[in-house]
This record gives structure tokens, C-alpha cells and sequence, in this order.
């Protein structure tokens, strides 16, 4: 029992007492979220699309409740991964470490954006090489004068991420050489789409043989497993599902928010999108980075691109082909300049294996410049 209070006994309780509060589970950040306590609601993501408010509250709301369920659905998959082997592992990150780029997707696609599947994805990319990339080379260029990884890990990520590059290079330049010979319009197409569909085959057979060495986790302390097999998989299972629907009604908003406040779809799918799909990641990697740990905050950035290009991309191609929406590889010329370049700069940056805040500058500045363009597109 407590002592009877007295004259010395303080009016309120001491404010620190009441700030030191326990970490909480993720079992407690799931149930907060779901009952939208201190974060932002999905709820809102639901009412606002079914009462048909304002097309660009419906946008933004999605656009919002999909950041936090995003970190939700990175925990669920880290918590079931420790509890599986490492080829289960690897796979189950491979599908769920990109899941949001995979829904809004796919969600796009069967509502026909096509053009939206196509710059969301190549946004998502590009803002991992270059925004993120360069973010991390900024934070630990600002802590440490120059910071240094291994050479060897991140040339061969950055030579796998030259090849996706250059099977988008091949359908554009198949277009090009095609336009401006007497082959009709549909022949071109259809010889783009048996390139695109053979390539996305080829490119998902390369990810999954050479995953479990490029994804390997690296040693270290590992995290406490807080949640059972089925605990982890409900709560992942029960956050795709949200998740979808949330990138259902932002996907449907996208036209209309486009249209009535001047903004270029191109724009949305490249810079907006992949801003709510990586943002938990692009976090985690900075902060690595000021912690001294480039090679897992390397991995993360070129890691992360590296599943979009030879597996989301590819998997939204096939998936394009089963539901009978002709998906291609062919990205305009323009995009698949700017994707080869940012793939080359990088290249040049990572291979002396040594980083500093100007490289991180560089690729900032050229992502910033990239945006520019696009709005203006």
C-alpha cells in the first residue's frame, strides 16, 4: 500500500512518471492503428470514398492511412520471417517487402492505369537509387567526413540493377527501329508484348535463383520475436486486405484530383506514389546510416530497387497478361533515358566503396531535377 499522503506530498504525480512509458508491442501499434488511435485513420480512407467527398480529400486520406499500414506490414513480414527458413524467408520477403508497391499496383491495373503501373513503378526505383541513396549519403556525410562499404556487394547489386535497366532499354529501342519502318502499329505491339512477357519471365527466374545472396540478412542482434506464426500471419493477412482497399479508392481518386487541380498524372505515379510505399524504409535507412552501418543502409536503398525492378515489375506484367491487360515493358524514350542514367550515376558513385555528402548532393539534386521535369511533362 501506499503511504497516506501528507503535507510534503505532491498535488500531482511526477510529469516523468508519466513519460517513461514501455515500448509497445507491435500486437498494441496494430490494434492502436486499426482503432485509429493516434494515427492517421484508414477509416477516413473508407468514409470519404463511399459519402463521394472531395476528390482530393479522398486522395489524400488514402494516401495517408497507407504510411503507417505500410510500416505494419513490414513488421508482420519481419515477425514471420524469423520464423521460417531462409529460402521461406526470402521468399516471403520478396512478396511482402514490396507489398504496397504490388496493391497499388495491381490495383491500378485492373482499373486500367496503365500508365500509372508504369510511372509508379519506375518512381518507386528512382526514388530509392536516388532520393533515399542520397539521403543516406547526406545523413552520414553529416556525422562522418566520409563513410565506407564494401565494394563487392554493391557491384553486384548495382550490375543485377544494369540489367533491369537494359531489358527496358531493349523494348523502347524495339519500338523506335519499328516506327520508322512500314510494320503497322499492331505488329509493333505485339512483337513489344512477346518481348515484355518472355523478358518478365526471365528477369523473375534470375530474382529467385539469386535472392537468398543478395537479401541475406546481415549479422548481428537479432529482434525478439514478439508474435506467433498465426498471430503474424492474421495481422498480415488483415493489413493486405486494408491495404488493398485503401489503394483501391487512392487509385480511383488519382483521375479526377489530376484533372481538377492541374497536377500530371505522370508526376503522381512517379514522385507521390512511391512516397507512401517506401517511406518506413526510406527512414530505416537513413537512420542506419547515421549509426555507421552503410552496408545494410546500401542494401535497403539498391536492395528494395532491385526487388521492383526484376520482380514487381515483371510479376505486374504477368499479372497484366492472366487478367488480359496488355502491360508492357515499353516505357517512353524519355523514362527509359532518365532510369539508365540515374542506373549509371550510381554506378560511378558506389564503386569506389567509399560515400561523402557530396555524393549524396549529386543524387538528390538529380532526383529533385527529375521531378521538375515530370511535373512540367
Amino acid at each position: 500500500m501506499s503511504p497516506p499522503p501528507s503535507e510534503r506530498s505532491p498535488l500531482l504525480p511526477n510529469g516523468s512518471e508519466q513519460l517513461l512509458e514501455p515500448p509497445r508491442t507491435f500486437k498494441q501499434k496494430a490494434t492502436a492503428f486499426f482503432k485509429a488511435e493516434g494515427e492517421p485513420s484508414w477509416a477516413a480512407s473508407f468514409i470519404s470514398h463511399h459519402i463521394h467527398w472531395d476528390a482530393a480529400l479522398r486522395f489524400s486520406f488514402s494516401f495517408i492511412a497507407i504510411i503507417p499500414l505500410a510500416k505494419l506490414l513490414g513488421d508482420a513480414t519481419d515477425q514471420m520471417s524469423s520464423k521460417l527458413g531462409q529460402t521461406l524467408a526470402g521468399l516471403l520477403n520478396a512478396s511482402f517487402g514490396n507489398a504496397v508497391e504490388i496493391i497499388v499496383g495491381i490495383a491500378a491495373l485492373l482499373q486500367g492505369e496503365l500508365r500509372i503501373v508504369q510511372t509508379s513503378m519506375l518512381g518507386s526505383i528512382l526514388s530509392n537509387i536516388l532520393l533515399v541513396l542520397g539521403c543516406t549519403f547526406l545523413a552520414a556525410g553529416c556525422k562522418f567526413s566520409e563513410s565506407n562499404f564494401q565494394v563487392t556487394a554493391a557491384q553486384a547489386s548495382s550490375s543485377l540493377m544494369t540489367l533491369a535497366g537494359i531489358t527496358l532499354v531493349i523494348p523502347a529501342a524495339y519500338h523506335s527501329t519499328k516506327s520508322t519502318s512500314s510494320t503497322s502499329d499492331s505488329e509493333t505491339q505485339i512483337g513489344i508484348l512477346i518481348i515484355s512477357r518472355g523478358t518478365a519471365i526471365l528477369l523473375l527466374g534470375v530474382y529467385l535463383k539469386s535472392h537468398a545472396h543478395l537479401f541475406e540478412a546481415p549479422e548481428g542482434e537479432e529482434e525478439e520475436n514478439k508474435m506467433s506464426v498465426v498471430a503474424a500471419s492474421s495481422a498480415l493477412l488483415l493489413t493486405t486486405v486494408v491495404t488493398s482497399f485503401c489503394a483501391d479508392y487512392l487509385v480511383a481518386s488519382i483521375e479526377e484530383t489530376a484533372e481538377r487541380y492541374h497536377i500530371p498524372k505522370p508526376f503522381i505515379g512517379l514522385i507521390l506514389l512511391p512516397i507512401v510505399a517506401n517511406a518506413a524504409e526510406h527512414v530505416t535507412s537513413i537512420w542506419m546510416a547515421l549509426k555507421g552501418q552503410m552496408e545494410l543502409s546500401i542494401g535497403i536503398c539498391v536492395g528494395s530497387s532491385i526487388q521492383i525492378a526484376t520482380f514487381v515489375v515483371p510479376l505486374m506484367v504477368i499479372v497484366g497478361w492472366i487478367s488480359g491487360h496488355e502491360l508492357t515493358l515499353y516505357f517512353e524514350n524519355y523514362e527509359t533515358i532518365i532510369l539508365f542514367v540515374s542506373v549509371f550515376l550510381v554506378n560511378t558513385l558506389i564503386q569506389d566503396g567509399k560515400s561523402n555528402y557530396m555524393e549524396g548532393l549529386m543524387l538528390v539534386t538529380l532526383y529533385i531535377v527529375i521531378a521538375l521535369s515530370f511535373w512540367v511533362s
